[in-house]
Parts: C-alpha cells; structure tokens; sequence
C-alpha cells in the first residue's frame, strides 16, 4: 500500500514536472503606481513579487501579504529619505487575475538638519600636523552636508569614505565607534552623528620578505623604500608596491601591514614572485621615420661576480641600426645606482652617414615621480656623405669629445603610459671639451616640457623644447652634442631630422641652438552616444635649428590623425602637411614616452 502511494505521488511529481513553465500562470499581477524617482525601487525591491508564483494562495493569505507589503514599502521608501509617505494597497480584479495596485506619495524627502563628526583615539589628541591635517580633511570633506536630501545610500558612503581617509594614513586600525541618523518624521529632518576611533599611531617595523631565493635579499628593502619607523602611509606603501612590480626583478609583489601588530613596530609583510633571471625579448615593428624594425633585447638581472643587471639590445633598421648595452648596480641605500652604458650606431638621412659610438660612466636614481642621472661620457661621431660635396666636419658634425652632464626629469601626469591631465619637465646641462684638432671648451643645455589641458570634451597637449651649445665657432663638437629635429615625435610634416641647418644641395647638417613647440587638441570620438577609445587630433608643430639666434627660423606642420588608447598607451595614425616642405607626409607613433 505504501508503495502504490508512492508510485501515485512520483508520478503525479512527473506530471507537475512536465507542465511547461510558460503554462504557470501568476497568481496576481502587482501595480506600482508611484513618482519615477520611487518607482523603479518599489518594481524592483518589493517581497511580495516573489509570491506572484505561489498558484494556490487563498484569500487569507492575500491580506496577509498586502499587510506584510505596506511595512515593506515603507522600509524601502526610507532608505531614500521619505519617512513619512502614504502608502495604500488595494485589490481590484483584473481581465484575468486579481492585481494588488501599490499606490505611493512618498512626501518630502529628508534633509541633513546638522552633522556632528568626533574622533578618539591618537587623532583626536595628536598636535602633530600630519593628525591635525588629517582630521580637518575628514570633516571638511564630509561628503553629505547640510541641506543634502538623506538616504541610505549616501549616509553609507559617507561614513565609508570618511573611514577610508582615516585608514590611509596614521591609523591602519581605525574603525567608527559610534553612528546614528536620527529622521524627525514630523520635520523631514535627519541629524548625523559619526564617532571615529583611530587608534595608536602605526610605525612600519622591519620587511618580513617572503620569495626571494635566486636574487639579493636587499633588492627588497632598497627597491621598496619603506624605512623602519616610518609612520603609516597607505599611498606610499601602493608606491612601494608598484616599484617592486616595475622594477623587473619581480613578476608581482604584494605588501601588507598587519592592523593586528604592534603599532610602534607593524608588521610589514611582503611576498613577491621573482622574475626570470635572464630574458630575450624579439620585436618586430614599423615607423615611417626609419621603416621595418627587427630589436632584440636580452636582459640579465644578475651579472656572475658582481651582480649588476645588463640589459643588451640589438636593433636592425636600415635607417638607425645600433647595438647598446647597459649595466646597473643594486641600488644603494639612498637609492642611487651606478651605471655604465655602450652605444654604437649608424644614422642615414638619405644624404649624410653618421656613425657615433658613445661610452657612459655614472650614476642615477629612478623615484617615483623624478629621475636623476649625473654621468662623464666619452662620443664621438664619424659623418660622410657618399656623394662626396665639399662639406667641413664642422658643417657635418664630425668629431669627439669627453664630457660631464646632469639630468633631471619630472614627471607629474595622471596616467604613466596614456596621460589626459598633468604636466612633465626636464632639463639637462652639460659641459665638455672638444678632442679632435684644437681642445675647446663647451656647453650644453637643454629644456623640455609637455603639459595637458583638460576641457569640456577633450584636452589640449603643449609640447615644447629649447636647447643651446656654447662655444667658439671652431670647436668641432660631436654631431650628438648638436642639434637637428623633425619627424614622428618633433615636427610632423617633415621626414626624420629633416630640420637643421641648411648646407647647400639638399644637404642639412646639426646645429648649436634649437627651439620647437607644438599644440595639439586631442577629441573623444563618440559611439552610441559614449565616448570611445578612439581620439581625433588636430595640431599645429613648428620647429628651428641654426647655428645661430638670429638665423632661426620656425618650420611648421599641420595636419590631424586618430589615436586608440590602448592597455599599452596610445597609438596614432596621422597626416601632417609640412609648410615649407609643401608636402604630405604619414606618421605612425605608439606609447607615451617623456
């Protein structure tokens, strides 16, 4: 008996089972008759829209559930500010079916009447500073304020926020001790009360590394920069973080501090993943300045005995083949490195050869946002032209020289490879002399800049560089201590390093002063009404080499093109017109570099 009541159900089960669902009808339909700004929250949100698929609710259980409904329309009208609405459900048959119509005039919404923000802990006794600064900022950007309309909403993402300021520095412990909106629903009035608590002050103890096995243990310490007894910072410790991952001793890099540990000592966790130590990297490319590309780059993060990196690479164009090979030291606790650089290579400008080779011996130091590089080089530069017009080494640059240069460069963009705000600086001076024929003295200066402006829709990008060498007119300094501009990067319009001093028959030669600017409007191309990866331009480059002041004289170019922001940086096509060269020319440019 039990058994045939069993099969009876299991195949009663079945049946229900094969009914399709399109055949199971609502038991009610729900109507949410309400201002827009409520109404989507009510269609959405309401429990009782789960129960329109119970098939066998009766009478009683409707009531129930209108009941059940009005308290649950009530608490969802409240998280947007409205605590006093009216709120009627009625049942009415429908052509079909019973509707349950859901009828709100939520009233006005409730303003913040006061806010009153309190701290404890060591921010709220702290003189330092740093503390006081920190506090007035919580307050001061407290991001729901006086005469705010309240919801729910808002007053967690205020109190997030303001826990995420407290977190960031100082006080990595730091929680809300106390909160409360307390809604006059006569009034419409909410008064906010926040109580934050800080905490003790963290100090950052030592690292605790974990990963390393195949490199120095005091890359880490070094590359990171986090010194012991440093005060909390949650900005410079994402710094740290990113140096180690950037630095290419490591594939990633992880750092935490522990708000569990002893404050005057927190424990300062990092796990990092080593990267290979040697790594060949082919590349295959295209400009329109030198042509088809083939680089081959080797990199070998730690030299047998003296555990330098050396960073080779190999580069065949037909234009500007070269070969260079570059070694650094671990940096020095101050974060300075030494570094020595060899460089061999040929340029080819269709009517001149120059043939340089460089040797480079200093120090540097890469920050966050400045590099620095103080060197003595040795260069020399051998030019020719095959077709064989009488041209002096100092029209053509041909000769050698030992000198010592500082460089400087900073960087404030906000966005390392694809920039849309912020601005970049650099300079570089220099001082040498002459080798070949009489020993003269020299000097070298040159400035650099770029700078964006955002607008409504877009940016303005100004670029711009000025350089000058100092000395007799006889010195014969190297063709890579002058000067000469044009192309891709420079002046588009023209081919590459087509802007110089002019020599006669087509030829043009370095020279000792050089000015170029360039402005450029940098547009979103829209798509479905949104703005896309896609970027117009249009820009206006003008540049001048001379030997001297008063002989320079501005080419220009103009033209437009379509960058793509893409993961890597930007990449753009552009058509440029060169002024004076009164021709069309292509341009293909890919990354940010400055």
């Amino acid at each position: 008996m039990i058994r045939k009541h069993f099969a009876a159900a299991s195949v009663a089960l079945l049946c229900l089972m094969a009914v399709p669902a399109a055949a199971q009808q609502p038991s009610f339909d729900l109507v949410v008759r309400a201002p827009d700004a409520v109404r989507e929250l009510l269609q959405d949100h309401l429990q009782i829209k789960r129960y329109r698929e119970v098939t066998d609710l009766d009478d009683a259980e409707l009531a129930r559930l209108v009941v059940l409904a009005e308290k649950d329309a009530r608490e969802l009208l409240a998280t947007q500010g409205y605590f006093a609405p009216d709120v009627r459900i009625v049942r009415e048959q429908g052509a079909t079916r019973a509707q349950l119509v859901v009828t709100v005039t939520p009233g006005e919404q409730a303003r913040i009447a006061g806010v009153e923000i309190n701290f404890e802990g060591d921010i709220a006794t702290s003189e330092d500073q740093d503390a006081v600064a920190q506090r007035q900022a919580i307050v001061s950007d407290w991001s729901l304020p006086e005469g705010r309309g309240f919801t729910q909403r808002s007053w967690d993402g205020a109190k997030a926020d303001a826990t995420r300021a407290l977190l960031a520095r100082r006080y990595p412990a730091g929680r809300i001790s106390y909160s409360v909106a307390d809604v006059d629903a006569q009034t419409q009035q909410a008064r906010l009360g926040l109580k934050l608590d800080s905490g003790k002050l963290f100090r950052l103890g030592p690292l605790q590394v974990t990963g390393m096995q195949r490199y120095d243990p005091i890359l880490v310490p070094r590359l990171a920069r986090l010194p012991i007894g440093m005060v909390y910072d949650q900005e410079k410790i994402i710094q740290a973080q990113s140096r180690l991952a950037g630095s290419g001793y490591f594939d990633s890099a992880f750092i935490f501090v522990d708000p569990e540990s002893e404050p005057a000592a927190a424990s300062v966790q990092v796990t990092v993943r080593e990267a290979p130590l040697q790594k060949v990297v082919l590349g295959v490319g295209f400009t329109t300045d030198g042509g088809p590309r083939l680089t081959l780059e080797h990199t070998h993060n730690r030299m047998p005995a003296i555990g330098w990196r050396a960073q080779t690479k190999l580069q065949l164009e037909s234009r500007n083949p070269l070969a260079q090979t570059e070694w650094t030291s671990i940096p020095a606790e101050d974060g300075w490195r030494w570094g020595v650089l060899a460089r061999a290579d040929r340029l080819d400008d269709d009517r001149i050869f120059t043939r340089n080779q460089q040797l480079r011996f200093g120090r540097l130091r890469n920050e966050d946002h400045i590099d620095r590089n103080v060197y003595v080089q040795y260069e020399r530069s051998g030019v020719s032209n095959p077709r064989g017009i009488a041209l002096t080494p100092l029209d053509l640059g041909r000769g050698s020289a030992i000198s010592t240069h500082y460089a400087w460069t900073g960087r404030y963009f906000d966005s390392p490879s694809s920039p849309s705000s912020g601005y970049g600086v650099g300079f570089e001076i220099g001082a040498g002399v002459t080798l070949a024929g009489d020993r003269e003295p020299f000097q070298r200066t040159l400035f650099k800049g770029i700078a964006y402006q955002p607008l409504e829709r877009g940016r303005l990008q100004f670029r711009g560089q000025l350089g000058a060498v100092i000395a007799k007119p006889k010195a014969a300094i190297p063709a890579t201590q002058l000067f000469r501009t044009g192309g891709d990067t420079t002046v588009r319009g023209y081919k590459y390093l087509d802007i110089g001093v002019p020599l006669g028959d087509g030829y043009v030669g370095p020279g000792r002063f050089l000015v170029v600017g360039s402005v450029e409007w940098q547009r979103p191309l829209m798509r479905d009404g949104r703005v896309s990866e896609l970027e117009n331009t249009l820009f206006i480059d003008g540049g001048a080499v001379a030997d001297r002041l008063g002989a320079l004289r501005p080419r220009l170019g103009v033209g437009t093109g379509v960058r793509w922001k893409s993961p890597v940086g930007p990449v753009e096509a552009a058509i440029a017109y060169g002024v004076e060269a009164r021709r069309l020319r292509l341009h293909f440019t890919a990354g940010f570099a400055f």
